[in-house]
């Protein structure tokens, strides 16, 4: 177990969603599947408690702690992509898996955890700053998968 771990809570589902994001992301994978020593107010013994995994590298613990709390967009993984396939793959992959889109780049997957699917174009020029980083912050505003030809375009202007 790392020594700082990101804590994700869960209605139930905490395995399959740890599965999904090893089998979506790279340097990502299952670990401990813990299972209840005893009853606890939403589940049985024996039934999965914790999963530990990893997505793209960073280690996360999934707590199946029942309908108490949700997910919301004070939480997301920003996953940078290299160019539009990379993009299309993961934004796709969550979409479809019964997610949600949002704007900007952000999407929800079936578990409600936000995803920020982010080209690196975009990063760099907002970095950079000046009037390219504003046309580049304005063509975003204005998409949901973010389209990494039309900031291309937008940066020059």
């Amino acid at each position: 177990m790392a020594r700082n771990t990101i804590c994700l809570w869960y209605e139930s589902d905490a395995e399959n969603a740890a599965r999904f994001y090893a089998q979506t992301f790279p340097d990502s994978a299952v670990g401990a599947v813990i299972r209840a020593p005893g009853d606890f107010p939403d589940g049985r013994e024996g039934d999965v408690l914790v999963v530990e995994f990893t997505v793209v590298g960073v280690a996360c613990m999934g707590i199946n702690g029942g309908p108490q709390f949700k997910q919301d967009e004070a939480f997301s993984f920003q996953i940078a992509t290299e160019d539009q396939a990379e993009t299309d793959r993961y934004w796709n992959a969550i979409v479809g898996n019964g997610g949600k889109e949002s704007e900007c780049g952000w999407c929800k997957d079936r578990w409600g955890v936000s995803w920020q699917i982010t080209p690196r174009i975009l990063m760099e020029a907002l970095a950079a700053g000046g009037a390219p980083a504003k046309r580049a912050f304005d063509a975003m505003m204005t998409m949901r998968k973010l389209d990494v030809a039309r900031i291309e375009a937008a940066i020059r202007g």
